[in-house]
């Protein structure tokens, strides 16, 4: 609607069709029912999201003040915490929280969104985009301090670290199978170039 709106002279937008409605009002009534399907859409999809990243951040919270090997008797500092491992861990803990919290934060503010019209031109997307990129970052640091208590709880068994390790390559490349591709068709939607040539000239 708006790249048409770019290239047809002003006059054009409120000119009236037989039924009495103007372009606007006649693009509304058009595409009501699928505005009700992308708001059903990006409703389940952002309840979905919340509850994967309110669990990682339940997790890595927890996490955080369960460190492994545990803690000193007489100083109360981490055992390992002298062991460069264990400050991956701890920053990868850290990663995996913050954007965990920000994606349930994206999250939220689709479900709260009032769902007008102009909201799906770039304010949802945007909030999908944020909330996508941040969940997949805060599983990636999840993985990552997965890794890193293993090995240090197992450094000496590396027979088993090296496949465990593997394995946990798996949920990262699972959710980039699966939501990559409408990360990026979102991206290429929202910020993309438009359907006509920008150096299109005015209607006249």
């Amino acid at each position: 609607m708006q790249e048409v709106e770019s290239i047809v002279p002003p006059r054009f937008k409120e000119y009236r069709n037989q039924d009495g409605f103007t372009p606007r009002q006649l693009f509304t009534k058009n595409h009501k029912d699928l505005m009700k399907e992308g708001e059903k859409w990006m409703k389940g999809t952002a309840t979905s999201c919340t509850v994967v990243g309110a669990l990682i951040v339940t997790i890595m919270f927890a996490a955080a003040f369960t460190v492994p090997g545990g803690n000193k008797q007489d100083t109360g500092f981490p055992i390992f915490s002298d062991e460069k491992v264990f400050m991956l861990f701890i920053i990868s803990d850290a990663l995996s929280l913050f954007s965990a919290a920000t994606s349930v934060l994206m999250f939220l503010g689709i479900l709260t969104s009032r769902y007008a019209e102009d909201d799906f031109l770039e304010s949802l997307p945007r909030k999908m985009i944020i909330g996508l990129s941040t969940l997949f970052f805060s599983i990636a640091t999840m993985m990552i301090a997965f890794c890193a208590t293993l090995y240090i709880m197992l450094q000496r068994q590396s027979w088993i670290i090296i496949p465990l390790i593997c394995l946990a390559s798996v949920p990262i490349t699972l959710f980039i199978l699966v939501q990559f591709p409408l990360l990026v068709e979102l991206f290429i939607s929202t910020y993309g170039p438009g359907i006509f040539d920008k150096k299109m000239k005015q209607w006249v």
